[in-house]
């Protein structure tokens, strides 16, 4: 059973990158060009302390929350992730089935199959949200726009920060992959590139779902969000797989949650790994935090069973450390529970995991 097989969020790391082929670990880990955004998201939750407070009655702690009204079991989802299939068969459907089975969301990415239908009807009951990179004209996405609809799903998110493909050098360097042969082309799609706030203006106009902006990295962009309707400003930097040199996700969430100013909802995601990363998060102002890459270590260590037992881990992580804060709740969560610290490392994308480089 994966609850014997790992005791730690370590143990999943290593094993997924035992199993995983080369070129598969460094597409799952791999950033940018020199991925100095990466190593900036993990860069930014460490230069954050806690605080804690003592002798208060932590004997019952709760960290339940709810994602767009609806009760989870951890404020953390399955954020979306392309070309999952490269992990394992059905991999998306394997994100489902944990993520229901755990009690968490899951977002699918329009570039991961199966289907959005598939995967409504082999997960049923699941909560869902549908990803879409804009890959085609306006006739494209209000289609999605009406399948995420009629198979169910509990909202719609665009993603906004592809108007170009990045260079993501491992991939390039490994051969690997559908992009790495033109990688000095421009590389652009036109419909990506030429999106604007008057394609989110119409998709709000069709969507009767709540409606998610994925790649809002400035408080301007999350301020011209809100004006257009938008119900969730995404706060992401594409895990720092897109624009190199771009701030750490937490560095961009503050100013986009005071800008917001709870006009809508903050999600965030970019280099969450541990615990006290999702508690750091909530008591900035996100009310979800998104995984990937860490999603995908818990597939490539044990498929479905492997990301269940993440989530288990990360809600043993937040529970403990909930507790040795002195909260009970995760309402409790605000800034006064955190304070500048000096990061102890070098960061880098496993830095949350120092006993790798023990040979744990």
């Amino acid at each position: 059973m994966a609850e014997e097989r790992f005791q730690t969020l370590h143990e999943i790391v290593a094993r997924a990158r035992q199993n995983l082929a080369p070129g598969v670990w460094d597409y799952v880990v791999g950033g940018a060009e020199t991925e100095t955004t990466v190593r900036r998201n993990r860069q930014a939750l460490d230069a954050i302390g806690l605080r804690p407070r003592v002798l208060r009655d932590v004997s019952r702690v709760d960290v339940t929350s709810t994602f767009l009204g609806q009760p989870v079991r951890l404020p953390v989802f399955a954020a979306p992730v392309g070309q999952l299939d490269h992990l394992c068969s059905g991999a998306a459907a394997d994100v489902g089935l944990s993520c229901h089975r755990f009690g968490v969301a899951q977002f699918l990415s329009s570039v991961s199959p199966p289907a959005l239908e598939d995967l409504a009807e082999a997960v049923p009951g699941g909560l869902r949200v549908f990803q879409l990179y804009a890959n085609g004209d306006a006739a494209f996405v209000d289609d999605h726009v009406e399948r995420a609809v009629a198979a169910g799903y509990g909202a719609f998110c665009l993603t906004v920060d592809t108007a170009r493909y990045s260079r993501r050098e491992r991939d390039i360097l490994n051969r690997w992959g559908t992009r790495w042969d033109t990688a000095g082309a421009d590389h652009g799609n036109s419909a990506r590139a030429s999106l604007s706030w008057a394609d989110v203006d119409r998709v709000r106009q069709r969507c009767p779902l709540p409606l998610i902006l994925k790649g809002i990295a400035t408080a301007e962009d999350a301020i011209l969000a809100v004006e257009h309707g938008v119900d969730v400003v995404y706060v992401s930097n594409h895990g720092g797989r897109q624009l190199d040199h771009g701030l750490g996700a937490v560095d961009a969430l503050v100013p986009i949650v005071d800008a917001v100013a709870g006009l809508a909802t903050v999600f965030v995601d970019g280099g969450f790994t541990r615990g006290t990363d999702v508690l750091k998060a909530l008591a900035l102002g996100a009310a979800a935090v998104g995984i990937g890459r860490l999603a995908c270590m818990g597939l490539g260590a044990a498929g479905s069973d492997g990301l269940v037992r993440v989530l288990e881990l990360l809600e043993d992580e937040m529970i403990r450390s909930a507790a040795l804060l002195g909260i009970t709740s995760l309402d409790q969560l605000d800034r006064s529970c955190l304070a500048p610290a000096r990061p102890v490392g070098d960061p880098h994308v496993l830095s949350a995991f120092p006993l790798l480089e023990a040979g744990y």
